[in-house]
């Protein structure tokens, strides 16, 4: 218990004190965080509303295949994305194995599920007659899309924050494409696997602090989001 409260006392210190490697891993992790969740979203989002609103053959699997890849291990991913990254790979001239844009990569390939998958399941909770409402009102299907979207934009906010959780506590495949290089690709949580490795629990601690920080000021944003929606 003496090394947890050492720990949380020097990590608290660190953060306060504006240490640099703090600093400028926070700042890492936030560019591949946000930059991951805006395109997995991008993705992920229309994706889950076409397979939520629309009935068409082989939607059941399409559903099944979403539900599957919330589950994907992330070392396989990681190690998916590290072969066709390689120098021998197929992507290899792009050069992009162990930038931030890697970590990137394989973020929104993670992330992407996620976000079709809770997209899919808010729109299918609307009620049609929302829809069917839009149309008969003389609203073109675009518009008629909106109105069901404008219905679930709690459900998809959700969606949104949760996989920005994903990318931003997610270790295993930022440490293989990313390779843990400082100043580069050293990630909050692949710096807390360093840290402690290496016996800095203070660092670690520090580090995972922050972590919960940035997870607790989305939840709260969120929260208030909600709560002006209901008002």
């Amino acid at each position: 218990m003496e090394l947890l409260w050492d720990g949380l006392r020097r990590g608290a210190e660190l953060i306060l004190g504006g240490d640099p490697d703090v600093v400028d891993i926070t700042a890492l992790s936030l560019r591949v965080a946000v930059t991951s969740t805006i395109l997995a979203c991008g993705v992920g989002v229309p994706v889950g509303f076409v397979v939520g609103t629309t009935r068409f053959w082989g939607r059941r699997a399409a559903i099944t295949a979403l539900n599957t890849m919330l589950a994907f291990p992330t070392v396989v991913v990681g190690l998916v994305i590290w072969g066709l990254l390689a120098r021998r790979g197929p992507f290899g001239g792009l050069e992009l194995l162990y930038t931030w844009w890697a970590i990137v990569i394989a973020e929104v390939i993670l992330a992407a599920p996620i976000a079709a998958a809770l997209t899919a399941a808010a729109v299918q909770g609307i009620d049609p007659r929302v829809r069917r409402t839009a149309l008969t009102l003389g609203a073109t299907p675009l518009r008629a899309h909106l109105a069901v979207a404008s219905a679930a934009r709690f459900a998809l906010l959700t969606a949104v924050t949760v996989a920005f959780g994903r990318v931003l506590a997610e270790v295993g495949a930022a440490m293989i494409v990313g390779g843990n290089i400082r100043h580069y690709t050293r990630t909050l949580t692949t710096a807390v696997a360093l840290a402690t490795s290496q016996g800095d629990f203070a660092l670690a601690m520090a580090l995972g602090l922050v972590l919960l920080a940035l997870a607790l000021t989305v939840n709260v944003i969120l929260q208030l989001l909600q709560g002006r929606g209901d008002a």
